[in-house]
């Protein structure tokens, strides 16, 4: 079931995610200052690739990933996790669309805190 939702899932929106975030963890990347965020685009843009049967874990991160999500946060977080609110909103109006909106609030919870988190593969 989990590979069928994440062929749906790419087909729909997911490889073009996916694209997206590796286009913005490539430019982040450029500069030196921008590392840490390019790096935790990668993170996000995996997860887009292929969400179903992984879950987002919140670890510790220190006082450096403190500070790194306070600025994410600021500057690309919360709209990120506004988006993936209201994306879940829209899936979640339709039984079908459930898992799907299941998956846009983990994305929320990733695109709120990146620093720190652990993307888990679950059920093996």
């Amino acid at each position: 079931m989990k590979f069928i939702g994440n062929v749906i899932w790419l087909v729909y929106g997911g490889f073009i995610g996916f694209i997206v975030w590796m286009a913005a963890g490539l430019l982040l990347c450029l500069t030196i200052v921008g590392i840490p965020w390019g790096l935790q685009a990668f993170k996000l843009s995996s997860f887009v690739l292929w969400p179903f049967g992984r879950e987002v874990e919140v670890g510790m991160f220190g006082a450096g990933g403190a500070l790194g999500n306070v600025i994410w946060i600021l500057l690309f977080g919360w709209e990120l996790a506004l988006w993936h609110l209201f994306a879940a909103l829209l899936f979640a109006v339709t039984i079908v669309g459930i898992p799907f909106a299941a998956q846009h609030v983990k994305l929320a919870r990733l695109s709120l805190l990146p620093f720190g988190a652990v993307i888990r593969v679950v059920g093996y």
